[in-house]
């Protein structure tokens, strides 16, 4: 089995492969003041839940944007499934062309969600990824297979918490697809903003990353919120929320073969 864990700004994302199959997946809150003895104690008992014991596991992946937890998991990898994990660095063991200026400073779950674009859709139409998060991301990968780059929005959550801290009548809202656009108050007015100028926001760009592409281009959405916004959107083709974990798992199988052929 293998243990795949991505570490996002917003939810850690834990996934348990059986061969090629994801049999479960979690997500944690990121605080990024967790010890490596608390993340180990929340891993292990949810795997000890669904019957995985730590003998099980037999590899450990993780991509982290977040520094401060990044040596912290390696630490609990260790000490509490006694595996050395493969820490995901694009610009070490990327896996494709990475054609940005300085291809460190791309966070890896965007090369993983590219990856795992690749391996799903192949090469020879580009692809254009959407990733819901935190910060909602929009990756270009060539019909070669290459990364080109792409886009950094703030997601509609850092949006509305900007309103609410700036704006001192305006309360904390929950985002989600409002009845209508035209508000009749101040909540409904501040969702219809948020929720319909986001899903505005992602057409408008992936319809300029399509012309940049040669016109045409497959548009994966992946992310917590892509089940809410990919519905109202034409111009999304496929929803795959997993999308990073299996990328993940195509970066250990790729380490494995590069090791069997060392070998």
């Amino acid at each position: 089995m293998l243990l795949a864990i991505d570490v996002g700004n917003t939810n850690i994302v834990i996934g348990v492969f059986q061969g090629r199959e994801l049999v479960h997946s979690w997500r944690l809150t990121t605080i990024r003041e967790r010890t490596a003895d608390e993340l180990g104690i929340l891993v292990t008992d949810l795997c000890d839940h669904h019957g995985i014991t730590h003998q099980q596991i037999s590899g450990i992946v993780i991509a982290s944007v977040v520094p401060p937890l990044t040596g912290t998991l390696q630490l609990m990898a260790v000490k509490y499934f006694e595996r050395t994990p493969l820490l995901f660095e694009p610009a070490v063991n990327g896996g494709m062309p990475i054609l940005y200026d300085h291809p460190a400073e791309v966070g890896a779950d965007r090369v993983v969600n590219a990856l795992a674009a690749l391996d799903q859709w192949g090469v020879g139409t580009p692809i254009i990824v959407v990733d819901f998060g935190t910060a909602t991301t929009f990756d270009a990968i060539s019909a070669k297979g290459e990364y080109l780059g792409g886009v950094i929005c703030p997601g509609p959550q850092i949006s509305a918490d900007a309103l609410f801290q700036r704006a001192a009548r305006l309360p904390r809202i929950e985002v989600k697809k409002p009845e209508k656009v035209i508000g009749t108050n101040t909540v409904a007015s501040m969702q219809s903003g948020l929720f319909w100028g986001y899903v505005d926001m992602v057409e408008g760009l992936v319809r300029r990353m399509k012309a940049e592409l040669g016109g045409k281009a497959l548009v994966i959405a992946t992310g917590g919120l892509a089940v809410v916004v990919a519905p109202e959107s034409s111009l999304i083709d496929h929803v795959d929320v997993e999308l990073t974990l299996y990328g993940l798992r195509l970066v250990w199988e790729r380490r494995a073969t590069e090791k069997t052929a060392a070998d």
